[in-house]
């Protein structure tokens, strides 16, 4: 019952209410990110969500579009500014999600939405992930995110899916709070950046 009614009633209360109170805070980094960036201060990129359905999910913008002489983006550690840096490390980046999870692309809680190009890498396993919506947060982000390798971050992600309940998702929702103004985070940072995921590692 939880997982097919409550879960969603909460996604709605919860995103509403964190968007309406943070709504001062998202204009402001939206604002600051136009000029920093000078282009739009949101990304977009389309991501496997339920049953690896097709998303497009949305952050803010923490990198420039800066280029060479030959036209090609700089490497993202040379593109990501100062301020983007920021809003990485404390996660307002991920706040545009709210409006993911609003739409039911997405729920609070759950696996990280990777990239479609990891599917065909995942193993049967690792790919039961999509079984539920992906999430802003979960259970491999509050247990060490970059610092665990990919394949504990997968056993992380199928074990919320066998014990999806109430009581696991006020528990991730604490300790992601707990994180993020502990300076931690749930996002990825310059000193443990995600390695590209090859089907090994």
């Amino acid at each position: 019952m939880y997982a097919i009614f409550f879960k969603r009633l909460i996604d709605i209360i919860i995103s509403l209410s964190v968007l309406i109170v943070l709504s001062p805070i998202i204009i402001i980094v939206a604002f600051i990110l136009f000029f920093v960036n000078k282009t739009q201060p949101f990304f977009f990129q389309e991501r496997p969500g339920l049953h690896q359905k097709k998303i497009c999910i949305v952050k803010f913008k923490s990198m420039n579009d800066q280029k060479d002489v030959a036209g090609n983006l700089l490497p993202d550690v040379k593109r990501i500014t100062k301020f983007g840096n920021f809003i990485r490390k404390t996660s307002l980046d991920e706040l545009p999600q709210l409006f993911n999870v609003l739409k039911g692309d997405m729920s609070l809680i759950g696996p990280r939405p990777l990239l479609f190009k990891y599917i065909p890498l995942f193993n049967e396993e690792q790919n039961r992930r999509h079984e539920v919506k992906p999430g802003i947060t979960g259970w491999a982000q509050v247990n060490g995110r970059n610092s665990i390798r990919w394949n504990e971050k997968f056993m992380y992600d199928v074990y919320y899916v066998d014990h999806l309940s109430f009581a696991l998702d006020m528990k991730i929702i604490w300790l992601t709070v707990k994180k993020v103004f502990n300076g931690d985070g749930v996002n990825q940072s310059d000193a443990r950046p995600m390695m590209p995921f090859d089907g090994t590692n």
